[in-house]
């Protein structure tokens, strides 16, 4: 199946092709062809759904428009995709925004369409995670902030790994304690009953984080990107933090960038290494695509890809329906727990 990229600021887009699992470049497009691609690719988005291998997914990471970079698609018309498309609920994820409030509009606009927002702790609300700003998030309207995520590109470790001297947002102190901020945050996740999400910890951090989340009592406590890049965890280290509580992330797109791709910085994780990350414990999981990138597949196309993958590579139906529909489900409050 093809994969159209969207064009970005300086004038091209690329396009690429999904075969077998490799994302391969294929051409270059001038900058006339965006109102055309972006309408195009919406229809497209939500056109091949009758077999229902979308229907109940939940899909609670991934980045839309508008945003501080540029993404393939608005939450508005991505939503009006997975209304198609048979999803069940999306969740919104901006660095830099909120997009809960964004949330209650859009569900004016479609009524019956489950979608929610949340709050990263990066620098825009300062520079160390904001207790007053997690506050405000979980008292907006109609109370669709679901998560609330600790520092991401602008968190101290991922400053560290990218070589940034400066502007990094710690969770922990430098004996590796949580920090009191960070502790009340998990303290109004838990009081609120949403979902404490790590964000771009270290894989120590998310440790760290899970052992104090369990003392707190946050119900619903994330690691996330435990299969990404920098966040790459061990499975005896997902096991930890699992045996602490913890519910662990694994997203899809690090399958799909790499070399030939619009991403080409990253190494790509084949189906195999993917489908073991997900099998160490599908109960304690879930998958999301964390797509929306400009240069990368529709999110909408990246969970069909990711569910059919999945299925090729021998994971049960059952395990894969706890991964991208029971588990988040029950993440974002809309079932009670089994």
């Amino acid at each position: 199946m093809d994969y159209i990229g969207r064009i970005n600021r300086r004038g091209f887009i690329k396009s690429s092709v999904l075969t077998g699992g490799a994302l391969m470049a294929r051409s270059v497009m001038p900058a006339g062809a965006v109102a055309l691609m972006q309408g195009q690719g919406s229809k497209a988005a939500g056109a091949a759904t009758g077999d229902g291998m979308l229907k109940g997914v939940c899909d609670i990471h991934l980045h839309c428009r508008p945003d501080s970079r540029e993404r393939s698609a608005d939450e508005f018309g991505f939503m009006q995709d997975a209304v198609r498309a048979g999803y069940r609920a999306v969740m919104f994820k901006s660095n830099d925004f909120s997009c809960h409030d964004r949330a209650y509009i859009i569900r004016q606009a479609l009524p019956g369409a489950q979608c929610f927002g949340s709050v990263c702790m990066n620098r825009v609300h300062g520079d160390k995670v904001n207790v007053f700003a997690a506050q405000k998030a979980v008292q907006t309207s109609g109370g669709l902030c679901r998560c609330i995520w600790m520092p991401t590109l602008d968190a101290a470790y991922h400053c560290r790994c990218e070589g940034r001297a400066t502007g990094g947002i710690a969770v922990v102190d430098d004996s590796g304690r949580v920090l009191p901020e960070v502790v009340r945050v998990m303290e109004i996740c838990a009081e609120a009953g949403i979902i404490f999400a790590t964000g771009h910890a270290s894989p120590q951090e998310s440790i760290a984080l899970a052992r104090k989340a369990r003392e707190v009592g946050v119900g619903k406590f994330v690691v996330t990107h435990a299969n990404s890049h920098y966040w790459t965890m061990t499975p005896d280290q997902i096991k930890q933090c699992i045996d602490l509580g913890a519910y662990i992330e694994f997203c899809y797109l690090p399958c799909l960038w790499g070399e030939g791709t619009g991403m080409p910085q990253y190494r790509r994780q084949g189906i195999a290494e993917f489908a073991a990350f997900v099998g160490i414990d599908p109960s304690r999981s879930f998958v999301s695509t964390d797509l929306g990138q400009a240069v990368m597949p529709h999110p909408v196309e990246g969970m069909r890809d990711c569910i059919s993958r999945l299925q090729g590579a021998g994971v049960a139906i059952g395990d894969i329906d706890r991964l991208v529909r029971r588990n988040p489900a029950w993440l974002l409050g809309l079932d009670k727990q089994e």
